[in-house]
């Protein structure tokens, strides 16, 4: 397992030591390729979370997570994208930007794409924010559309993080179930980028719903209650009228050194699906295409060449809409 120092020295989008792959130019993006062509893209949000954390809180986990990766892997970061999905009941919240599930999973195929022609044939997306709905049918729907060899992969970073974020009752470290914005969410604010937090104004609120606990699951799913939390509409009340503070749960509560077995598993998993992945296909490798598409094979070498060394663009084959 690698050590991990916390907090970690991130926030690198503008560092010129080329994490990111905006801050590359076209050489250093054709070197990178040759050695490592694995790119995690972070999806994060732009949402309330309160008077202690940053509206981008979300995002910015998720960045710091893949810098501190990419620095122990030497993988490709994207810059994050910053807006996302949002269920039902946080529509209205001031602070909070809401994509529509459509555009979103649009905008998401549009980057596969793009990266795909460009060479990143190994993507993973990482989130925390709620919309592990979504980012699975973007994968899909993409697969279906190109039909060419690749490896996405979505890992839901709470379902990573599991009994780590949990509350006492259930073997994890804090007082409360992990919801948003709560102890545990805090926790790992302040793990991740206390420079950004102030928990002189964090604030408390009682979470509740309109059915007992043990149908609906608390935040990121990790309780496996037989209804997923964003497969209702309707057991609760619209977060800018029963929370609008932003929070809910106790964010007074939170501790840096609570979320450091959530980060330390989160990134040792991260940097094993990455080994793995370049273990069973090093780099400008990928699964046979006749294993992965019944296109016809002289297609899809050409799209394997891609545009600039004998073959064409994956535009060729449509748009990603």
């Amino acid at each position: 397992m690698t050590k991990w120092n916390l907090p970690p020295k991130g926030g690198h989008m503008e560092a010129p030591h080329k994490l990111y792959y905006q801050t590359m130019t076209k050489l250093d993006v054709e070197e990178r390729l040759k050695k490592n062509d694995v790119i995690i893209i972070p999806v994060g949000s732009t949402e309330n979370h309160g008077a202690a954390g940053p509206i981008g809180e979300d995002t910015f986990i998720v960045t710091r997570i893949a810098e501190m990766v990419a620095e122990a892997t030497g993988c490709t970061i994207a810059e994050p994208i910053w807006y996302g999905s949002h269920p039902f009941h946080h529509i209205g919240q001031p602070c909070t930007i809401p994509i529509p599930d459509q555009v979103f999973i649009d905008l998401l195929r549009a980057i596969i794409t793009g990266f795909w022609n460009t060479g990143f044939r190994k993507q993973i997306y990482i989130s925390l924010h709620g919309q592990e709905y979504s980012l699975p049918v973007a994968l899909q729907e993409w697969g279906k559309k190109y039909q060419v060899p690749a490896m996405l992969y979505f890992v839901d970073v709470p379902r990573v993080m599991a009994q780590t974020l949990m509350d006492k009752a259930h073997g994890g470290p804090y007082e409360r179930p992990f919801q948003h914005a709560c102890e545990a969410e805090q926790s790992l604010s302040l793990a991740l980028f206390p420079e950004l937090c102030d928990m002189e104004h964090a604030e408390n609120t009682d979470v509740k719903g309109f059915l007992p606990a043990g149908h609906v699951d608390r935040g990121g799913d990790i309780y496996g209650y037989p209804i997923p939390g964003h497969c209702q509409v309707g057991n609760c009340g619209i977060e800018c009228v029963t929370f609008p503070e932003g929070v809910l749960g106790h964010a007074k509560d939170a501790d840096a050194s609570k979320a450091y077995p959530s980060i330390e598993k989160i990134c040792d998993y991260l940097v094993k699906l990455h080994n793995d992945i370049l273990a069973a296909f090093p780099a400008g490798k990928l699964p046979p295409a006749n294993l992965m598409s019944q296109r016809d094979p002289e297609e899809i070498e050409k799209l394997l060449k891609g545009p600039l060394n004998g073959g064409k663009h994956i535009y060729t084959l449509g748009w990603p809409t």
